[in-house]
């Protein structure tokens, strides 16, 4: 069961790891990242941000894909974290079981335009974000389990 998909551009780190984590009961957190898939020492940094007692999935988007779509993920509170809105709407457009969108933390960048205290995104960010809720998922704005839930189409 996919119980969240996280956009964080640092993907795994102490805030993810723990307060997300322990606040939603996940059990296996799975990081969907290209770079990671060729950099060994970026990988090897988010592993050490693991959460004792939850396993830690490490895939490509298209591999991500894949394993959610086949089932083999099914046995698992499943805690998704991807780097960026695009990598989000490519995997909800394409995995029905994604129903929830959080954004986390995107720097911001040329082009680029604050939308709240850590969240950055640029006019084509802004379509997806759109075209995800239209297509029936909630996007929301929090960094921590605690904040107040903001529904990202009303800061657009």
């Amino acid at each position: 069961m996919i119980l969240l998909t996280r956009v964080d551009h640092r993907l795994l780190h102490g805030q993810v790891a723990v307060s997300w984590t322990s606040t939603l009961g996940a059990d296996c957190i799975l990081i969907a990242n290209d770079e990671l898939m060729v950099n060994e020492l970026k990988k090897t940094t988010i592993k050490l941000a693991k959460p004792s007692g939850v396993k830690l999935v490490i895939k490509s988007i298209e591999d991500s894909i894949v394993a959610l779509r086949s089932g083999v993920t099914d046995k698992y509170k499943l805690f998704i974290v991807v780097e960026s809105i695009v990598d989000a709407a490519r995997i909800a457009e394409n995995v029905p079981g994604v129903k929830q969108i959080n954004l986390g933390g995107i720097k911001a960048s040329e082009g680029t335009k604050n939308i709240s205290k850590a969240i950055n995104i640029s006019e084509k960010e802004e379509e997806l974000i759109r075209k995800m809720v239209s297509d029936g998922v909630e996007v929301e704005i929090r960094q921590v389990p605690g904040d107040k839930k903001i529904k990202a189409i009303s800061v657009l």
